[in-house]
């Protein structure tokens, strides 16, 4: 069965084959209606059910549409459609749902119900997102990267404020990639040091600078996220502003880093939190092309998964 759960479960092989076929198929879409379906019809009679635990903009209008692009079907479930985990194990649904559907997209809170759908379907599961990793979304990051800057092996990104699910998934990517991986925020929002272990290993540089300024010298990308999730009390609002106002993308930040880097942000973004209207909206700033980027990555997953 061939899951896309995380980058690190990932042959480095076949990510390098996605990216690659991804780029090919969004260069085949050029200049053609956005709703149009591709030449090539891989999902034709293919059903993809698509769980969303947590709410989405980019995730579920990304796969939808590249499901419907590719000739496929899409059923899409909310957590109270499901009452997943609840009214039914994870384990059964898993099981039913695999009768009925050809691939599984799940994004959802907790690592351990992904696990448990992939352990437990007979098609192929996808990670739209966990509260530790969202794999897809680098995924995108990489091939946007690599279409404005060429290969991003041997590049040095920077990730400055919340050591995230994003965060993770990019610093696996980078023992995946081949690039230097450096954390800059505040130490009770670093990334679990295992990842940093593991990118180590794989023979990459993966540093925490605390000092923004100095952690972007030489810096080829500069990526952030939010600073605030959705479901955070208003109490952890506030800790959380003052705890990383020093690690905001600003122009002073950017100016630290290479003449031509690069700056993304998955989206949604607080405009003048995380990142300055004029970081956000200048000449570094790939975050609308990252964002359709989704579209493509996902696509090429998709085909990964079901083997055409």
């Amino acid at each position: 069965m061939t899951h896309f759960l995380d980058i690190n479960s990932t042959d480095p092989a076949a990510l390098r084959a996605m990216i690659d076929q991804a780029r090919r198929m969004k260069e085949a879409r050029a200049g053609r209606p956005k709703g149009s379906p591709d030449d090539e019809q891989p999902l034709a009679g293919r059903m993809v059910a698509l769980i969303f635990e947590k709410p989405s903009t980019r995730t579920r209008v990304s796969f939808d549409v590249g499901v419907r692009q590719m000739g496929g079907q899409t059923m899409v479930l909310s957590g109270s459609d499901m009452q997943l985990g609840h009214g039914e194990t994870i384990a059964d649904t898993a099981r039913v749902l695999s009768r009925y559907v050809d691939l599984i997209m799940i994004r959802t809170f907790e690592e351990a119900t992904l696990l448990e759908m992939a352990e437990f379907a007979t098609v192929p599961v996808i990670n739209g997102l966990t509260n530790r990793t969202h794999p897809c979304q680098i995924m995108a990051d990489i091939l946007t990267y690599e279409e404005h800057r060429g290969p991003i092996a041997g590049r040095k990104v920077v990730w400055s404020g919340d050591g995230n699910n994003v965060c993770a998934s990019l610093i696996q990517a980078a023992g995946r990639f081949g690039f230097d991986i450096t954390f800059t925020g505040p130490p009770m929002l670093d990334p679990e040091p295992g990842f940093l272990n593991e990118a180590r290993i794989s023979g990459v540089k993966a540093e925490i600078e605390r000092d923004p300024l100095r952690a972007v010298e030489g810096a080829d990308l500069v990526v952030t996220d939010t600073w605030i999730s959705m479901h955070d009390a208003q109490s952890a609002r506030e800790r959380r502003h003052n705890q990383l106002r020093p690690y905001q993308v600003n122009e002073r930040l950017m100016a630290a880093a290479k003449p031509d880097a690069l700056f993304m942000h998955c989206l949604p973004a607080h405009r003048e939190e995380e990142v300055t209207n004029a970081v956000m909206d200048g000449p570094a700033s790939v975050v609308f092309d990252e964002a359709e980027n989704r579209l493509h990555a996902q696509k090429a997953i998709m085909r990964h998964c079901l083997g055409v």
